[in-house]
């Protein structure tokens, strides 16, 4: 995947004030004249290559401006090995990430697999001048999906159950060969032995393609993705917990003021796995773009004002 050169964005001479206005749930945007006048805090808001991912992050772009930052956007960067040493370089200030799959990013061996258990976990070990806000409701976890069909002819309702199932072939985006969840997680806990295709497309159209035409029997797709919901493939249940809770949080370098925060914060307060689930909708279905998605889902929130 070609990286995309970021650079950093210049503090402006003074910080824009947010004014507390609308309901006690709306996002300001009405900033002090003077503060409008002497400039605003340039922000840097990335996302993955990913088309949830970017949703969100232009969701945290429209509220940050609303309340009165400029946003620099840098969209599609790559995958998580491409993107997290320019956060880490502090060239990006806010970018959504999921607590579980980034926990392993840093610890590979991490023994936390609840919500809360993950999202402490990995407070702990993110490097200096970055933090972890508040993660949301909102989750976009991985999970090993089957055919309906496929899952009938074996008899198959969870992970494990794969083991006899006959040769297999897991699909899905290049780096999940490596990733703790991957072909040796799968053989590690479950004692499930898989060949490995990579499939570019984070478990969108091309993956599931290549899951029904049978030239991968097993594929990664993320659970908020819309096609699952009309019962052609199933999701198998993983009660070893090879994969970690994943809630949508947001990264936030040491640029993003309380203020910010607080922004973003209430953003990922009322973000509910449903709203996922339909911001995709809206995106693979209806072909809106994620500008359209954000502000119709910050509209319906109540948090523009």
């Amino acid at each position: 995947m070609k990286r995309t050169m970021i650079t950093m964005a210049a503090i402006a001479a003074s910080t824009l004030a947010l004014a507390a206005c609308g309901s006690a749930e709306s996002i300001s945007g009405n900033a002090s004249a003077e503060g409008s006048k002497s400039g605003s805090t340039t922000l840097v808001v990335g996302s993955q290559d990913y088309y949830s991912n970017e949703i969100i992050a232009e969701v945290y772009a429209q509220a940050l401006e609303n309340a009165g930052y400029t946003v620099d956007r840098q969209m599609r960067i790559g995958q998580r090995e491409v993107y997290m040493p320019e956060i880490e370089a502090g060239t990006i200030d806010v970018f959504p990430e999921y607590t579980g799959n980034l926990l392993q990013y840093f610890d590979q061996n991490a023994t936390a697999r609840s919500t809360d258990e993950v999202y402490d976990a990995l407070t702990t070990l993110l490097p200096q001048g970055l933090r972890a806000l508040d993660q949301a409701p909102a989750t976009d976890q991985d999970s090993y999906v089957v055919t309906t069909t496929f899952a009938t002819e074996h008899s198959l309702s969870s992970i494990g159950d794969l083991a006899g199932a006959g040769p297999l072939t897991l699909g899905g985006n290049s780096e999940l060969e490596t990733r703790p969840y991957g072909p040796a997680g799968l053989a590690q806990t479950y004692g499930v032995l898989v060949n490995f295709t990579p499939i570019e497309d984070s478990g969108g159209p091309l993956t599931v393609k290549a899951l029904t035409d049978g030239d991968i029997q097993l594929a990664n797709i993320y659970s908020s993705d819309p096609v699952l919901a009309d019962g052609s493939l199933t999701v198998l249940e993983d009660p070893q917990g090879l994969f970690l809770a994943s809630h949508v949080v947001p990264l936030a370098s040491s640029r993003v003021d309380d203020k910010a925060a607080s922004v973003i914060n209430r953003v990922s307060a009322a973000l509910e796995p449903s709203d996922l689930v339909e911001m995709n909708r809206a995106s693979t279905q209806d072909q809106k773009s994620a500008s359209q998605i954000a502000r119709e889902w910050l509209t319906s929130k109540g948090l523009l004002s």
